[in-house]
């Protein structure tokens, strides 16, 4: 779990300037996959073959994406498209990473908010 920074030490401008600098470090949302890239090593089956004497045959890669909690999904990627993979799966966890940062920002620049509404609507003595 990601360390939650304390916020309410900087200012306001700060705040928002931060979170400018979070939405510009975005990757590609046209380019992020959720999902966990396993490499495999397989046995065919077949006695004669060298897999039945340990050698198996790979690696071949296997996409697995978790739906919910009773479904999950795969499929083999071909290997000339690996290294896409991999960074599509790390953009999407850089983009889940900031996004939580942006919130973190917007909560405490709301909580700021409803801290100046109260007291503006403080009656004075």
């Amino acid at each position: 779990m990601v360390e939650r920074e304390n916020l309410a030490k900087l200012s306001t401008l700060a705040l928002r300037n931060r979170r400018h600098g979070l939405t510009q470090l975005l990757p590609p949302l046209g380019e992020v996959l959720r999902g966990s890239l396993m490499e495999r090593y397989l046995t065919c089956g077949h006695p004669d073959c060298k897999c039945a004497r340990g050698e198996r045959h790979g690696p071949v890669w296997y996409l697995s994406v978790t739906l919910d909690q009773s479904h999950r999904m795969g499929r083999t990627i071909p290997s000339d498209q690996v290294e896409l993979v991999r960074r599509w799966i790390e953009n999407y966890h850089l983009v889940k990473e900031r996004l939580e940062k942006i919130s973190d920002i917007n909560r405490e620049l709301l909580r700021r908010e409803k801290d100046k509404d109260k007291n503006r609507n403080k009656p004075r003595k």
